[in-house]
């Protein structure tokens, strides 16, 4: 008979950056001896993120009434007394603390006979959040993978040096810090060695990693030192990208690295050079659309995603049009839309509002072009014969990232080739390849 030993509970919210602090947490949680908690890993990236946070602590409370609920991430970071107020909550907890074993070791509260609203702690115990800015350095989170999962995320840099006008961001992150590379490689090599198939680099600003470190190391550097020192690495993908700041060795690789697999998600935002100027972005127009096509011309292959925010203040009806055919121009084929939604302390917080049903409407309209465009993705797919990731016994994902649902169960963790036989919503159907 098996021994179920008790966990604590993780709950993640937002970027997947999130995802692999919050296993690290766990770990930490674990070893430490708290197995009564429920941990919520907050976003703050927009308004909506906070309100979700909030109603999902409700909800846990509800559904856990005997175990202690922790608050961490960046909206426990950037808004503490948000969380503070809410009785459901134990202890709100700081992203400079929240992967420090002593943190779960020595600063976690214990006693679970209490009602819930008594603490026994002055607020000072109870709200452990400090000045991120001050933070100098990221260690890496060397975490043996991620339960359930068929990739695994490896943290490379945390935090921001930009300054765009909507983003909270780097008030719940600090400052850009970078990983060492010989950290990364190790990490790497235990997830390879331990039957992880694909690799996620990740990070707040990811193609800012490494002018903290010696030799001011760039993101290309880093890529080729990881293709170079695990040889057993057969699949290596990147997530969100600044493609402004994507460096020249890291472009070369791009294109002709077939072990980076043809799939990038761009950080773009807008597709109008004026809006872009006042989110102070750092590309234009041009400068999306050019690498887009600069990579596909390499690689056919290549399907990109990107981030696109709808009624960001002052924004024109053709404004929104420019954002609108940007859609289509750089080949988008999975868009990530988020209503502006004002950050307080944020500069575009002060600028002139677009009215909330405009921005509404404009969000509905983003959306229905990312859905044609995904449509016209996954219709190029369809009777042609490809290699996926089985993730899940029935679902699975090409090197682009395109989801495929299988017509029969498959062994998680494997690479296969199937035979793509249809579209069902929004992914792939297919079988596997006699």
């Amino acid at each position: 008979m098996s021994v179920v030993t008790a966990q604590p509970e993780i709950v993640t919210l937002g970027c997947r950056l999130n995802t692999v602090e919050s296993e690290a947490m766990r770990k930490a949680a674990l070893e430490a001896g708290h197995t009564d908690l429920v941990i919520v890993n907050t976003c703050a990236v927009t308004a909506e993120a906070v309100r979700q946070a909030r109603q999902t602590i409700r909800r846990l409370a509800r559904e856990n009434p005997a175990r202690r609920i922790i608050v961490t991430g960046c909206a426990a970071q950037t808004e503490p007394e948000t969380f503070a107020g809410m009785a459901e909550v134990s202890q709100i907890i700081g992203n400079d603390v929240k992967l420090k074993p002593e943190t779960w070791r020595d600063r976690i509260w214990r006693d679970s006979a209490r009602p819930a609203g008594d603490f026994g702690l002055g607020e000072t115990e109870r709200v452990i959040v400090n000045d991120i800015m001050s933070v100098r350095e990221t260690a890496g989170h060397l975490i043996d993978g991620l339960e359930g999962r068929t990739r695994a995320f490896v943290q490379v840099q945390n935090g921001c040096d930009h300054r765009c006008t909507f983003c909270i961001i780097p008030y719940g992150r600090g400052n850009s810090r970078s990983v060492p590379m010989g950290e990364v490689v190790g990490q790497i090599e235990r997830l390879v060695d331990a039957g992880y198939p694909e690799i996620v680099l990740t990070g707040v600003d990811l193609t800012s990693y490494g002018p903290d470190l010696p030799g001011q190391p760039g993101l290309g550097t880093l890529v080729a030192n990881i293709l170079r020192n695990v040889p057993k690495l057969d699949r290596l993908r990147l997530s969100s990208l600044d493609c402004i700041e994507a460096d020249p060795l890291l472009m070369d690789l791009l294109k002709g690295e077939t072990r980076l697999l043809p799939h990038m998600h761009l950080s773009l935002q807008a597709g109008d050079d004026l809006t872009l100027k006042r989110m102070k972005r750092r590309h234009g127009r041009a400068d999306a659309i050019r690498f887009c096509a600069e990579l596909r011309a390499a690689r056919p292959d290549y399907a990109f995603g990107a981030d696109l925010i709808a009624g960001f203040p002052t924004e024109t009806e053709a404004m929104f049009e420019n954002t609108l055919r940007l859609v289509e121009e750089c080949g988008l084929a999975f868009l990530h839309v988020f209503p502006y939604s004002p950050r307080k302390g944020t500069p575009a917080a002060r600028m002139p509002q677009v009215a909330k049903p405009v921005i509404k409407e404009r969000a509905a309209r983003l959306r229905e072009a990312g859905a044609l465009a995904l449509r016209r993705h996954l219709a190029r797919h369809v009777g042609k014969t490809a290699n996926i990731l089985v993730e899940r016994e029935t679902m699975a994902r090409l090197d682009d990232f395109t989801p495929v649902q299988l017509a029969a169960p498959a062994e998680p963790g494997t690479l296969q080739t199937a035979r793509m036989t249809g579209i069902a919503g929004s992914m792939l159907t297919g079988e596997i390849a006699a």
